[in-house]
């Protein structure tokens, strides 16, 4: 199968917009502590998709079988490091949930995955281009800037990096005009400070995705060998990536439900008397849910909507598992240009994420220059992908 550059772009768009969109379910969860739902959502985003999914697209529906004809062969060396690099992007990914908590979706997203860009973007094929210094002469990035579409697509990422920038410089100035009540009623535990300081964090250690995707290479080669069409072929190696990310996240959400005493509510019908952990979008309620003194009955406020929680948790991991399914359907399109594909599925993220921030009035009573920012920065993004594209075509044909 020949690469389409073009197809490529698309299938990275679909998978930012269903980044962009995974925390939304989340919003429909009630009186779950965040350790609570997001270990649930993680489940079906790291365990039970990857394995469906590998076993849905491949030929004969093998991918658990070549995966363990690997494993014969070979051991744990195909193995290690897309896991180790999986569980680099995991510690990344918790604290993108604590990000979007502390900054809201439209800041959030926009400055962890600035730092996520760069990194994930650049360090890959630079990382290659060193290991492969010899007598040969060094390919990958180094050559493909020598082409007119090769610096086209640099310009590209670098118009993306300055969109982000904006996006950022954007989020800043809302937080320095918007009065605190407003920021509160938008995003119940806005913090600037915290924010900034876990979604540097969160966006350096995600950038692991990117290496773990491209560790993962010798996986998707067995796959497509055993007679996967290309397309699909890179799927499965998210069954080994994403458990890396399941056993970070679960070793932290395991620690919190252990000590905030969190974790009866993966199965009561009721908040323990005084317990306060509440999912983000409660925070807002008063602090304690009391028992009536003069009843054994729970009091109504405390029940918990555990089949919509469940519901509302697994959409969201679901929908959250897509981006990556996507993201190696539009990898696998881009030839030569597979570098520029976190570049692509970052900016896409950060677009759709923001139209979310409108949507849920994020940016309401924020002052014109806010406004103008966050447009702008969109604007860089949206014509960095074009330049992106384009990029790709001239060179293809």
């Amino acid at each position: 199968m020949n690469s389409n550059p073009i197809l490529g772009v698309v299938f990275h768009w679909l998978g930012g917009l269903a980044s962009g969109s995974f925390y939304v379910p989340y919003k429909g969860v009630k009186k779950w502590a965040w350790e609570v739902y997001w270990l649930v959502g993680g489940i079906f985003s790291w365990i039970i998709c990857p394995i469906f999914f590998a076993w849905l697209i491949t030929k004969n529906h093998n991918a658990l079988a070549v995966l363990a004809g690997m494993f014969r062969a070979q051991g744990l060396a195909p193995f290690i490091w897309p896991y180790l690099f999986g569980m680099m992007w995991g510690a990344g990914g918790l604290t993108f949930g604590l990000t979007m908590r502390y900054l809201g979706m439209s800041l959030g997203m926009g400055v962890a995955l600035g730092y996520c860009t760069v990194f994930g973007t650049l360090l890959p094929p630079l990382l290659k281009c060193l290991v492969d210094l010899g007598p040969a002469v060094p390919k990958d990035i180094f050559q493909i800037i020598s082409t007119t579409g090769g610096q086209v697509i640099m310009l590209g990422i670098a118009i993306t990096v300055a969109g982000i920038v904006i996006a950022a410089k954007a989020g800043l100035t809302k937080e320095r005009e918007m009065p605190e009540a407003e920021k509160k009623k938008a995003i119940a535990e806005f913090n600037f400070k915290k924010g900034i300081l876990v979604a540097t964090f969160s966006g350096i250690m995600s950038a692991g995705m990117a290496f773990a995707i491209t560790a993962g290479n010798p996986i998707a080669t067995a796959i497509e060998t055993a007679g996967t069409a290309k397309l699909w072929a890179g799927i499965p190696r998210l069954v080994v990536i994403l458990l890396g990310g399941f056993t970070t996240n679960f070793i932290w959400c395991a620690w919190l439900n252990y000590k905030n005493k969190t974790g009866y509510q993966y199965f009561a019908a009721h908040l323990r008397s005084g317990h306060a952990n509440l999912a983000p979008q409660q925070i807002a309620q008063p602090s304690t849910l009391p028992v009536n003194p003069q009843s054994a009955i729970p009091n109504p406020q405390s029940k918990i909507p555990r089949l919509n929680n469940y519901l509302f948790s697994a959409l969201a991991g679901a929908t959250w598992y897509f981006q990556f399914f996507f993201y190696n359907m539009g990898e696998s399109q881009m030839g030569q240009f597979s570098f520029a594909s976190w570049t692509l599925h970052m900016a896409s993220i950060i677009i759709f994420s923001t139209l979310w921030g409108v949507w849920f009035k994020e940016w309401t009573g924020v002052g014109k220059k806010a406004k103008t920012l966050i447009a702008l920065g969109i604007s860089a993004l949206i014509l960095s992908t074009i330049i992106i594209g384009c990029g790709t075509y001239i060179d293809t044909h």
